[in-house]
C-alpha cells in the first residue's frame, strides 16, 4: 500500500503554516469582536493564539470532560511545538481549545454559546440567501435529470461559502469555478440501482452550503433516489462554520420562511421528514476527532455500513476520507477509500493541499498554471466509489 508524507505546519509559507499564522489570528480577532466576552475569556483566547503560533502543545485541563480522550488521541504530542503535530490533528485541537477558552463546555454564562453563531446567522439572514431561495421557483420547470445535475452542482460549489476559508481568501478568488473530476454518473447510477436506498450525508458548513445540501436532500426524496436520509452534523461548533443540529433547524426554518413558495414547500417537506423518521439528524463525537475516517469507531462504522451511499461534503471531510497526506494526485480515489464501510462520494471544493484521483494530464495542466490550484477554492471535484460487496 503506497504512503505519503503527513502534512505538518512547520514550513513557513506553506498552506498549513498560513492557517496558523495568518488565518487563525484573523479568526481570533473576529471572534473577540463578534461577542462581548469578558476578560477571562478574552485572555484565554489570546493565550491560545500565542501558544499555537509560538509555543508548545498544552493538554486540556484535567477538569475537561474529554481530557482523557485527547490524551488517548495524541498524548505523545503534548509538550512539543504545535508545528510538530500533524496538521489535521493540530487544527482540530485548536478549535477544541478555542471552545475551552470561550467557556463553551464549562458551567457558567457562556456555556453552550456558539462562538461562531454571529457569522453563521449573518450569512443565513443575508440578501444572497434571499436570492437563492427565490431562484428555487425555477426548479419545477426543469426535468428530473436537469434538477439532479443542478442541485448536485449547487451542493458542491456551496462549499465555497466556508466562512473559515473566506477569512483569508482574496476578493474574487472564489467566484470562478472549474470541475477537475466528475464521477457524478457513478453516483447517480449507484443510487438508481438500489431498492429502498438509504443515504448518509456527512455535512460540512452551515449557512449557504447547508442550504444547498438540504435542497439536494429534498430532491433525493422527491425523485425517489432516497427512501431515508441520515444527515450527520458536528456535536459542537467546529472549524468556524461547521454545521450542528441547531444550524440544520435554523436553515429549515429559513427555507419555510421563503421568499418563494418552492422554498417553503421544501422546508415543510424536510420538517415532515424529521417528524416521520425518513429524514434523520445524527452526530457522533468522532466528527470532532483529529483522526482520519480510517479510524472510524465501531458504532459509527456500523451505522455507515447500512448506507447505499455516504456523501461527504467539503474539504475537511475529504482530508479525513483519503488521509491528510501529500499524496501523488494521480493515486486512484478508489484505492484511498476502499476501507470505507459503504459506497462513497465526495463533493469538495479544493481548499487544502490534499487531492487524489486526478488524471495525469489534468495535474500537469494545473501545475503549469503557476497558481495555487489546490488551495484557491476555484476548483472542485465529484469523486465516487461504489462497493461491489456489502
Amino acid at each position: 500500500m503506497p504512503t505519503a508524507p503527513t502534512i505538518l505546519s512547520d514550513i513557513p509559507g506553506s498552506f498549513a503554516w498560513g492557517v496558523f499564522h495568518e488565518r487563525h489570528p484573523k479568526l481570533v480577532q473576529q471572534v473577540l469582536d463578534a461577542l462581548p466576552y469578558g476578560p477571562t475569556q478574552r485572555a484565554a483566547v489570546e493565550e491560545l493564539l500565542s501558544e499555537s503560533t509560538n509555543g508548545v502543545l498544552q493538554p486540556l485541563d484535567k477538569s475537561a470532560h474529554d481530557h482523557h480522550q485527547w490524551l488517548e488521541w495524541g498524548g505523545s504530542l503534548f509538550g512539543r511545538p504545535w508545528s510538530d503535530a500533524p496538521f489535521l490533528w493540530a487544527e482540530s485541537y485548536f478549535y477544541r481549545r478555542l471552545l475551552e477558552a470561550t467557556g463553551y463546555f464549562r458551567p457558567g454564562a457562556w456555556q453552550g454559546i456558539d462562538p461562531f453563531a454571529p457569522f453563521k446567522n449573518a450569512e443565513l439572514a443575508g440578501v444572497a440567501v434571499d436570492d437563492e431561495l427565490a431562484a428555487l421557483r425555477e426548479l419545477p420547470s426543469l426535468s428530473a435529470e436537469e434538477r439532479s445535475e443542478l442541485l448536485l452542482s449547487s451542493a458542491l460549489w456551496g462549499n465555497r461559502a466556508d466562512l473559515s476559508f473566506k477569512i483569508t481568501a482574496l476578493a474574487g478568488d472564489t467566484q470562478s469555478s472549474t470541475l477537475i473530476a466528475d464521477d457524478s454518473p457513478l453516483l447517480w447510477s449507484t443510487l438508481a440501482a438500489a431498492s429502498n436506498p438509504m443515504i448518509c450525508v456527512i455535512a460540512d458548513n452551515a449557512g449557504r452550503e447547508l442550504l444547498s445540501d438540504l435542497v439536494l436532500i429534498d430532491h433525493l426524496f422527491t425523485s425517489g433516489l432516497a427512501a431515508e436520509v441520515v444527515l450527520y452534523v458536528k456535536p459542537a461548533p467546529y472549524y468556524v462554520s461547521d454545521a450542528t443540529t441547531a444550524d440544520v433547524l435554523a436553515t429549515i426554518e429559513r427555507l419555510c420562511a421563503g421568499p418563494g413558495q418552492e422554498a417553503e414547500l421544501i422546508g415543510r417537506r424536510l420538517w415532515q421528514g424529521l417528524n416521520n423518521g425518513t429524514f434523520i439528524i445524527r452526530t457522533h463525537q468522532f466528527f470532532c476527532a483529529p483522526l482520519p475516517f480510517h479510524d472510524l469507531p465501531a458504532d459509527l462504522r456500523a451505522e455507515l455500513s447500512a448506507a447505499t451511499m455516504t456523501i461527504l461534503k467539503g474539504d475537511l471531510n475529504y482530508r479525513r476520507l483519503v488521509g491528510d497526506q501529500l499524496w501523488d494526485a494521480t493515486v486512484p480515489f478508489a484505492e484511498r477509500v476502499e476501507y470505507f464501510p459503504s459506497s462513497v462520494a465526495a463533493l469538495r471544493t479544493l481548499k487544502s493541499d490534499v487531492v487524489v484521483g486526478l488524471e495525469g494530464p489534468v495535474v500537469t495542466g494545473q501545475d503549469t498554471t503557476g497558481e495555487p490550484w489546490r488551495t484557491s477554492g476555484k476548483y472542485g471535484l465529484i469523486q465516487a466509489h461504489a462497493r461491489t460487496q456489502r
